[in-house]
């Protein structure tokens, strides 16, 4: 296949890319900048928001994977700037170009769009691109981790240090490593005609924040304990977190209005096909190669 992929310089967006060439496919890359040239990979210069670009991009592809979007915005707009009118975007180039398969990665955070901004706009987005004429899949992976992942590293780091702060008691999450989520992206733009929405998750199943600050302890090699912050206590952090680290911040506000939700579970009735796609990669085999990567690159 020619898969057309946003987000390839991203960490989902690049695993991807190393699979579906590992794979024999072929890939034309959106990237905001030029990038260094690399076999199978054909690099397109541009936006989300620049037509010329994206009708570059799409040219001749058999499918495409939409990744790209942002994580964290300073507010509403900044969010539906990226997911929702990005979407928009992405979504037009394909039916304009006469490619229907089109498989989008959206989030769980879309079930809850009331939570948060960020879970506002990728709900939205889910909505342009069921109203699109595409053959559209929609994708709402968990918690996604892995060698290569930093917006996990500062719970890693705090495992080594024997202490992990973690969401009020009581929650629940699932979680998917990179591989077996890219995996999945790459199936599914194989799969003619499905119109799907997916809620993948790793083999391990649902966990309670407790077992995952646990899983992320053996991962360092240590005993910790969990320290459950009160909302009080994680809104406080969030306040400190954009004192020091501006926008460059892990913690935002808006992230702990998503962080506050007791369950945040992949719905077992809404797993992809068993016969189109398994994980493979458990939480504890899967949280220690992340955590061998981390201390590779001195990031413990």
């Amino acid at each position: 296949m020619i898969l057309a992929i946003t987000g390839g310089t991203g960490f989902v967006g690049g695993r991807t890319i190393a699979l579906a060439l590992a794979a024999g496919h072929r890939v034309r890359a959106l990237a905001r900048r030029a990038q260094p040239p690399r076999d199978g990979v054909t690099w397109v210069t541009g936006t989300l928001d620049h037509r010329t670009a994206l009708a570059a991009w799409v040219r001749d592809a058999t499918a495409v994977i939409h990744i790209a979007g942002a994580v964290n915005a300073p507010d509403r707009a900044g969010f539906a700037a990226a997911n929702v009118a990005g979407t928009r975007s992405v979504a037009a180039a394909a039916h304009d170009a006469g490619v229907s398969r089109f498989v989008h990665v959206s989030s769980l955070a879309a079930r809850e769009p009331a939570l948060s901004d960020y879970g506002w706009s990728k709900a939205e987005a889910e909505t342009v691109v069921r109203d699109s004429a595409l053959e559209a899949t929609i994708v709402r992976p968990p918690g996604v981790y892995g060698p290569g992942d930093m917006e996990q590293r500062d719970l890693f780091r705090a495992a080594r240090r024997g202490i992990v702060p973690m969401p009020p008691r009581g929650g629940r999450l699932s979680i998917i490593h990179v591989d077996d989520l890219a995996r999945l992206l790459l199936a599914l733009a194989a799969t003619p005609d499905d119109r799907g929405l997916y809620e993948p998750a790793d083999p391990s199943g649902a966990m309670t924040y407790t077992a995952f600050a646990q899983a992320i302890g053996r991962a360092v090699g240590r005993s910790v304990a969990t320290l459950s912050l009160p909302a009080p206590w994680l809104r406080l952090a969030a306040r400190a977190d954009h004192f020091w680290r501006g926008a460059d911040a892990k913690l935002t506000a808006d992230r702990v209005a998503y962080m506050l939700h007791p369950d945040w579970t992949a719905d077992p009735a809404k797993a992809p096909p068993p016969d189109l796609w398994l994980p493979r990669i458990t939480t504890d085999h899967g949280l220690h190669a992340t955590a061998l990567w981390y201390r590779a690159y001195g990031l413990l």
